[in-house]
This record gives structure tokens, sequence and C-alpha cells, in this order.
């Protein structure tokens, strides 16, 4: 197996659920763990091996539940921890694992530990968190948070600021402190023992910080770019090491740390072969191939990133990966537009034919597959008429501080840049039918279903034998069946095509050969001449000999 190391995950195809879009089984709007129960046959139709199950820990719901206010409990719109146990013992019933989502990061200013911390500076929990005094009368530094304004946050009860890296309402642990560590463990271990298959963690790579905390550079003119100084921190390795020794080396456990910032050189450390800190990472890279110049401010653009850009991101990380780390595979998530708006085509005339085209250059790669709800369906972005019609705290935020009060765009083109970009796309409600509010709930959704659900729905592609569905079915039925997919070598091809993307994958005798054209015109592609190989998908009928069709994937065995 090119001396790869065999093991469950790297096999495995994960699914994500996000529990407030996905069913909602009691008419509030708002999705529940019933509901996921409801809907586990699907997922096992589908073929998946694990959920990876977004936040469902007692939150205030500042930012959609990643801000915890109790790890052993479950947030009240999502039912019960009796629910949960049901749906974990439902899906371990059906083959499924669940994999939970690790948030230690931060925690809610509602959590008990914050709730004391805040109360004066000789309280017990006081350093489990970071708190500083003010520099010149204001912030400590010149940090912005990655949901816009100050990273620090004034507490008129004992004069000082805490940090936040995200909303103010969610204050950063103090990983420094080994009391902190004990707990996150602690909790770490009681879930495993509950049963659960693997942790997610969330922003993982920013838990330990430059003790230092300089000012970082300009990145708005508003604000100092903070990432330099709490990703991949002096002492994150560390920190993992003893994570992994304490808690995650005792179970068989599927773990991928969420590495913003995250190198080459850094994921081989996060993941190395040893297994002494996790499993996988999440880079972003490929998320951020456009060039400063394409950006509105910040992060918000209008533009879409080329297939050369991409190609060259994703073909690193295969390369460099190669025998000393492992790879994870994603073209969306919670966090991210919709994979067919973003990267392909979401006309009704190459919606069908594009995701497909998506699925198949993604799920041939070396690494473990993620999907994202509905991703399956090759739903789209939607339409944002208004401000009013969105719920992202880092959208809204943006908005008021790039629109509202500092006018470095108008209202027309920042929506414009939301509907490009924007979380929210991610978490409108799933769409299992044709009927009202697209069969997610009897009552009024949390936030707008997509209008298209009357055509891209479950029920429909689960009726068409040629959907974007059934497409995917069948790719992870080959994961399943062909070691080739799973274990071979990587090797680019094509590099200099500004439209195909093309790779082979090399096994022992097998040659498995991909090409995918990112474009709605025919191109030429001279992959496929030689006899004697077995098409192992493609979402063509027929191929034109030497040519590619619009938005044409091909994956075809020789050995």
């Amino acid at each position: 197996m090119n001396n790869e190391r065999r093991c469950w995950w790297k096999e495995a195809v994960i699914y994500q659920i996000y529990p407030r879009s996905f069913q909602d089984s009691n008419g509030d709007g708002i999705g529940d763990l019933p509901g996921i129960t409801s809907r586990l046959p699907y997922l096992k139709e589908l073929g998946i091996d694990v959920i990876w199950l977004s936040p469902v820990y007692r939150s205030p719901n500042d930012d959609n539940g990643y801000d915890i206010s109790d790890y052993r409990d479950i947030m009240t719109d999502f039912g019960t921890m009796a629910d949960f146990d049901e749906m974990l013992e439902t899906a371990h019933r059906m083959g499924i694992r669940i994999v939970m989502d690790l948030v230690v990061n931060h925690t809610s200013d509602e959590h008990a530990w914050f709730v004391e911390s805040r109360r004066s500076k000789d309280n017990p929990y006081r350093d489990y968190y970071i708190w500083k005094d003010p520099r010149d009368g204001r912030e400590p530094n010149n940090w912005e948070s990655a949901f816009s304004g100050s990273a620090w946050q004034f507490d008129e009860q004992t004069g000082m600021y805490y940090l936040h890296c995200f909303s103010r309402k969610q204050p950063d642990l103090n990983w420094e402190n080994p009391k902190v560590r004990d707990e996150v463990f602690d909790m770490m271990t009681w879930w495993c023992e509950k049963g659960i298959d693997g942790f997610r963690m969330d922003v993982i790579s920013m838990i330990s910080k430059d003790p230092r905390f300089p000012d970082g550079p300009d990145k708005d003119g508003i604000y100092g770019d903070m990432s330099p100084y709490v990703c991949n921190g002096p002492r994150v390795h560390e920190y993992l090491r003893e994570m992994n020794r304490r808690v995650l080396s005792r179970y068989d456990l599927l773990t991928v740390g969420e590495a913003a910032g995250v190198t080459i050189e850094e994921a081989q450390k996060y993941a190395n072969l040893d297994g002494s800190e996790l499993g996988m990472v999440f880079q972003f890279e490929h998320m951020d191939t456009l060039q400063a110049q394409d950006s509105v401010v910040g992060k918000w653009t209008t533009r879409k990133p080329s297939m050369s850009s991409v190609r060259a991101v994703l073909n690193k990380w295969q390369i460099q990966l190669e025998g000393k780390a492992w790879n994870s595979l994603y073209w969306d998530n919670h966090d991210q537009p919709r994979a067919v708006s973003r990267f392909g085509n979401d006309s009704d005339s190459f919606r069908v034919i594009s995701a497909k085209m998506l699925a198949t250059c993604l799920h041939m790669m070396k690494g473990t597959p993620y999907i994202y709800q509905g991703e399956e369906l090759g739903m789209t972005n939607t339409v944002f008429s208004s401000i009013d019609e969105c719920r992202d705290i880092e959208e809204l935020n943006a908005y008021r501080q790039y629109v509202e009060e500092h006018s470095l765009v108008s209202a027309d083109v920042m929506l414009r840049c939301i509907n490009t970009v924007g979380r929210d796309n991610a978490r409108t409600p799933m769409q299992w039918d044709d009927s009202a509010n697209a069969g997610f709930t009897t009552g009024r959704p949390w936030i707008k279903v997509n209008p298209n659900y009357r055509t891209v729905n479950a029920k429909a592609a689960l009726e068409d034998p040629d959907s974007v569905f059934r497409y995917y079915q069948k790719l992870i039925r080959l994961r399943h069946e062909l070691p080739v997919i799973v274990y071979g070598m990587f090797r680019p091809l094509m590099e200099d095509s500004e439209s195909i993307y093309a790779y082979e994958r090399l096994l022992e005798t097998q040659r498995l050969v991909v090409a995918c054209n990112w474009t709605d015109t025919l191109q030429p592609c001279s992959l496929f001449e030689r006899s004697g190989g077995r098409e192992l998908i493609s979402n063509y009928e027929t191929h034109q000999k030497g040519m590619l069709a619009p938005y044409e994937a091909r994956a075809v065995l020789y050995e």
C-alpha cells in the first residue's frame, strides 16, 4: 500500500451535518437531534461512514452553537441528551459513526468558568481566560477579531480587557493554564466514554497565542491582523501531544483539526504519521486563492477563483504531504459558500453536470473526503436581497463595519459579496422535497429556504438514477471498493492547462487517470487514448475522442 498505514478513517467518507438547518422534527423552524435521527436511513442509502456533527452543546447561540456555555449538555433548540443518545445508538446500529465538533479555543461568556472569571482579579477562574490591562486607555493591541471590530472587550467590573478572537461573547481560553487543559481533557474523555467516534477540532491551531501580544500588521486600515500571533503558536504542538497522550490515544478515534493559517510544514506536525497529535487537518489555502486586488474589502469579494489557482494549491498539498501526513478533502462546509456556486456553474444548464465534475475531482484524490449537507444534491448559493434576511454574525458585523460605520463599500456591493462568499449560503435549510419549506419544517424556518428547492431536493434526486445524489453514491462505493483511490500515490497531469484539472493515482500495477473540464466549452484532452482502461465513473455517457465536453469528468483505471 505504498507503505501507508491502513486505518478506518482514511477509508471513510464523512458527511457534515449543520443541525440547525438539517431537519426540524417539532415545527419550531429549527433543525434538531430527533430530526437527524429520522434522516439516518437517507445517509445510510448515500453510503457515508461518519457524521461530523456541528456543535449541539448548550449555547446562547451568538455564533450558532460555536459559543458553548456547557460542554456536557445539549442546546434546548436541538433537544435533550436522551435525544443525543438515541441518535448515537441508532447511527451505530446502522454502521454510521458520530464525530463531535470540539470547540475549545473559546467558550461562551455565559459559561460558568467565564461568569466566575470576570467577577474579580483574584477569582480562582480568572486565569482560565486571557485578561490584559488597557494600553494608553485603549485596547491592549490593535488586533481585529475574525468577526470584525476589536478582538478585545473592556470589562468595567475589573477595568481590564479580555481577548476574543471571534465574537465578544466568545472569550478565548488560556491554554497556558494547566487547569484549563485538565478541564478540557476531562470533558473530552467524558464524551469518548459515551461512545462517540472522534472530534473535529474547531480553530485548534489558535489555542496557543504569542505571549508578547504584539500589534499586528495593518489589515483594512482600521485594525491589525492577529493571525501571525494566534495561529500555530509556540506551544500548540505541545498542547496537542498532551491531548493525544491523555485522551486521544486511549480510544479509536477520527481526529481532524481546523487549522487556520496552517502551512505544509505545520500540517506535517499536526497530522504526522506517528500519530502523536491528530489524524489530519483542514487547510484553507484553496479557499483563499483570489488575489488581494480581487477583494472588495477583507475576505469579501464577488469574484470566483480560477481553476489553475485552486489546482496549484491542492496539488501542492497532495504532493508535499505524501508519506508525511494525511490529507482532508473538501469543497465546502458550514463556513463556506456552496461548492457548485463557488467553483462550478450553478445555472440551470450546467448545475448538475458541474456538481458531478467537482465531486469526481475531489473524491478521486488522496485523503479523507468530506461532504457538506446538500452538496450531494448540488444545492446552490441563494440570493439575500436585504441584510435583514441574513443571520450570520460574521456577515452582520462586516456589513455594519464596512457599510454603516466606515462607508468603505455600498450596501448593494456588500450584499453581492455576501451572496458570493457569505456563510449563510451554506446554512439555508436542507432541501428534502418540493413541499412547503422544502420539507425542512412545518413552522417558520429560522433562515430563508433557497427558492430553487422545488426542483433541487432529495426526493427528486432519489427518484432520478442520473441525479447528483446517485453520482455521489457511486463515488463513495468506488472508494470503499478500490484501495488505489484511498492509498494510491498522487501525481499531477496537464498542469499547464487553464481548463482541465487532471492527475493520476498509482498503486502497485494500477494506474487511475482522472481528468475534469472546469469550463463550459469543449476542451482537448488526450489522456484516455490508451486502450484497455476500465472507466470507473463519468458524468457523460458517451465521449468525444481526444476531447472533454463542458464540465466533463472521467476516471479510468488501467491495470
